[in-house]
């Protein structure tokens, strides 16, 4: 994605264009909040996320430039010269890849020169080597006579070897651009003779069939037969033990051509190219090994030297082997000098987003991109900006938690693991109370159980400190899906042949904006058509349904990211890493909890014993002012109860002794903490019948019961010795818990309850009966005058809902057959007990 500051040629003005630009979204967002009467929760992570989006937008590619230098040095310090970076701006970092860029061109021509010059020498002097060792052992071994003959011979080898090293440094000017070339008269036939008497004595059984005639030809001599000796020798070495090499020589307007044929298995037609690239040997069944793949590079560059050419042709009909023709003037002119490019560099590969060092091995970025989850959290948030506005909880809430549900669905559709749809199917479950209940305190509760299910099972999480990383990594999605944001983004803005959907809906929605509001000035039946479709767009309604949206899609967004790129959860592995080295370090410590323990469960059996008496006798309290004292401290031994087990069970050793003390210590550690779960439950129970029952002691009665559920899951997870499935058990439990509060209609439980409690007894706290939600309105059929009058619930809207306000509890509410309340005296009602 291009920078909006790209054409910017100061990286100093760069930098104050981005503060300003972000300081200003802030400030002007902050100020449209502030002026639509835009609640601060919701206000400020709004304001705080477009900045950063305007942030991210504005600073696209300022230092991608000094991350791929980066990058790219490192390759270079391992020899990699082919390695660019790109060079899109115009300010100070783009000057800096350029140069950046042209000091690896110049290192890369020099580390090739180097490279080609080593290759080639190697490859030259194999030949004219080997000739001169072949007539040394010959002179030594007296297969020939030492005679001035035959050693001249070898001085002449040892002078020619003398200027091919000339030759090669000569290639080696070549390849840094320039090249001399002497031309001459060179007679064709004496000039092959003498490459064929080179090739003779390399040990291989080859004859050679010559038929060059009287041709002279005008060449650079040394250059030209530097090229029939690597076109002879690529024969001989390609061609059977024992064969023939056939080389005719031929003129023809103006050029001569030589064909060198061997009876080799030839080289396939789609090779041929590949045969005269430096190191382009070609192996296979039947392609003998032992070329560098220099010698048809080198003699493809000699022949364009004198303006020929050499290529690979097909053999005549009935026969096999390689064909290799050169094509060459008879008066060659040599080329002008010209520096040799340096080979394209490859593409280099865009650098990783810069907050990807901050995550790490815990949250890698996920390759690729996924329109349809972009486009599914985008509506949902559009869905939540026009539904929730001016809307009590019912039906549009529902609708906006159902589709924020189903985009996280989408997005974890590729997953196997059972517990990831089980995970999802209870959030579906826990949007439902906000339809069917009227008590916004539980429908709150079940959207939040409902989201923690959620990023549990999409992240798959199996372990209780894994439960916490999952949590904290549902708000770091905004700013880890980030890069993949932007790499989806631009394929809905069109890239290449991607489809612009952004660019064509923003065309829409501007035109139909504009011609719908020409329309809707013009006739007042389109202005009422208009008016019942859509909300209130006022200036301050648009402004707080925009942040709405945003506050909506946002963490829709994140949570689908989760889905398709959870965390490495994992990451923190809590295996048996730190046990101790002697057993009474975790033992002492378990036992002396034990012994506390047990002093709790001598109180309790004393009071048990004692009665009311001896607690007010010893304590100076009543019992029920003892009983709700401690239940608070209750449950939070219980909580760490389950902490000590989780240390204990990590430290100690896993010898058979060890085994013994621990289910022993733990085991008594985790019968005593029922106890202790069973007194908690006990003392409220006992202090709802003093005080009657209220939402908050009918949840801390749930939970106290779902921890004692999870002792006993971690008690049975001692004796079977494997307990990975506790967590996981732990947290479909606690959903299921909730559900069943939810299930229960707890505010009309709790009314029913205080109007039995005030029948039986004449205790009732009427100002909380009062403050209950719509769902206790139905209790109230069929009871006395007095207690409807007293009790009916005055928090709730006895008025018609807009559709999309519709909620079961409040129908059944104004469905209720009560009397009219409205004429009696409040003053009659007893008092609160």
């Amino acid at each position: 994605m291009t920078s909006p500051l790209q054409p910017v040629t100061s990286i100093k003005v760069k930098l104050g264009l981005l503060v300003t630009a972000s300081v200003l979204v802030a400030a002007l967002v902050g100020v449209l909040a502030a002026g639509a009467g835009v609640p601060a929760l919701l206000a400020v992570p709004v304001t705080v996320a477009l900045a950063l989006g305007v942030t991210q937008l504005l600073a696209v590619g300022m230092t991608s430039p000094l991350r791929e230098m980066t990058g790219a040095t490192r390759r270079m310090m391992r020899g990699d010269y082919a390695v660019r970076v790109r060079a899109e701006t115009s300010d100070e970092v783009g000057e800096l890849a350029r140069a950046f860029n042209q000091m690896a061109a110049e290192l890369a021509a020099v580390d090739r020169e180097q490279r080609d010059l080593v290759a080639t020498v190697s490859h030259e002097l194999r030949t004219p080597l080997a000739a001169l060792t072949a007539t040394l052992e010959n002179l030594a071994d007296g297969v020939r006579p030492a005679d001035a003959e035959h050693l001249g011979q070898a001085v002449d080898q040892a002078q020619r070897v003398g200027a091919l090293l000339g030759d090669l440094l000569d290639l080696s000017r070549v390849d840094a651009g320039v090249s001399p070339l002497r031309l001459g008269p060179v007679p064709l036939g004496p000039l092959l003779d003498e490459v064929v008497a080179d090739l003779v004595p390399t040990g291989r059984r080859v004859a050679f069939d010559v038929e060059a005639g009287d041709l002279v030809v005008t060449a650079d001599r040394a250059r030209l037969r530097q090229l029939l000796a690597n076109a002879l020798e690529n024969a001989v070495r390609h061609g059977p033990e024992g064969g023939r090499v056939t080389v005719r020589a031929a003129v023809d307007a103006g050029r001569w051509t030589l064909d060198v044929a061997d009876e080799g298995p030839g080289v396939a037609p789609g090779d041929r190219e590949r045969a005269f690239e430096r190191f382009g040997t070609l192996t296979g069944p039947d392609q003998p090994t032992g070329g560098t793949g220099l010698g048809l590079a080198i003699a493809r560059w000699v022949a364009g030297l004198h303006g020929g050419t050499v290529r690979f042709g097909d053999p005549p009909p009935g026969t096999r082997g390689a064909v290799l023709r050169l094509d060459l003037p008879l008066d060659p002119v040599r080329p002008q000098e010209a520096p040799v490019s340096a080979p394209a560099a490859p593409p280099t590969t865009p650098p990783p987003p810069v907050i990807d060092p901050l995550f790490g091995r815990f949250w890698p970025d996920t390759p690729g991109t996924h329109r349809g989850v972009l486009l599914a959290s985008v509506a949902t948030g559009l869905l939540a900006g026009l539904v929730l506005v001016d809307h009590t909880a019912g039906l549009a809430l529902f609708l906006v938690a159902a589709a924020a549900g189903l985009t996280v669905a989408y997005a974890a559709a590729p997953r196997r693991d059972a517990f990831t749809p089980t995970c999802l199917g209870l959030a579906a479950l826990c949007t439902l109370p906000v339809v069917l209940l009227d008590a916004d305190w539980i429908g709150a509760l079940c959207l939040l159980a409902g989201a923690s299910a959620t990023v549990a099972g999409v992240t798959r999480v199996r372990r209780f400190h894994e439960f916490l990383l999952a949590g904290l990594s549902w708000p770091l999605a905004g700013l880890r899906d980030l890069p993949w944001l932007g790499r989806t983004v631009r394929t809905l803005t069109g890239h290449g042949s991607a489809p612009r959907v952004l660019v064509t809906a923003f065309w829409s929605a501007l035109a139909v904006l504009v011609f719908g509001l020409l329309f809707v000035s013009a006739d007042a039946v389109v202005a009422s058509w208009v008016d019942a479709v859509l909300p209130d767009l006022t200036l301050d309604s648009v402004v707080l349904r925009v942040f709405v949206a945003v506050a909506v899609a946002g963490p829709t967004l994140a949570a689908a990211y989760l889905a398709l790129n959870p965390p490495n959860v994992q990451v923190l592995a809590s295996g048996r890493t730190r046990q101790v080295a002697h057993r009474f370090e975790w033992l002492v410590p378990v036992l002396l909890v034990d012994a506390v323990f047990l002093l709790f469960v001598a109180a309790q059996l004393s009071v048990l014993f004692g009665g009311h008496d001896y607690v007010q006798r010893t304590t100076g309290l009543t019992y029920a002012d003892y009983v709700h004292q401690g239940f608070g401290q209750l449950t939070v031994a219980t909580l760490l109860t389950l902490l000590v087990v989780w240390a204990a069970s990590h430290w100690a050793g896993d010898g058979p002794a060890d085994r013994v003390w621990l289910r022993g210590s733990l085991g008594l550690l985790c019968a005593l903490t029922l106890v202790v779960v069973g007194s908690a439950l006990y003392r409220m129970h006992l202090y709802q019948e003093a005080y009657g029952f209220t939402r908050l002691r009918l949840f801390v009665d749930v939970f106290e019961g779902w921890l004692g559920l999870v002792v006993l899951a971690v008690a049975l997870a001692g004796v079977v010795r494997w307990g990975v499935w506790v967590p996981r058990f732990a947290l479909v439990t606690g959903v299921a818990g909730l559900l069943g509060i939810a299930a229960l209609n707890p505010d009309a439980w709790i009314a029913e309850h205080s109007l039995d409690r005030y029948a039986a007894t004449g205790r009732v706290d009427w100002t909380y009966l009062q403050g209950l939600s719509a769902d206790a309105v139905p209790v109230f059929e069929g009871r006395a005058e007095l207690e409807v009058a007293c009790g009916l619930p005055r928090s709730w809207t006895a008025g018609g809902d807009d559709w999309l306000d519709w909620n079961l509890g409040r129908h059944r509410a104004r469905a209720a057959d009560l009397p009219d309340p409205s004429g009696f005296d409040g003053t009659l009602c007893p008092a609160a007990r």
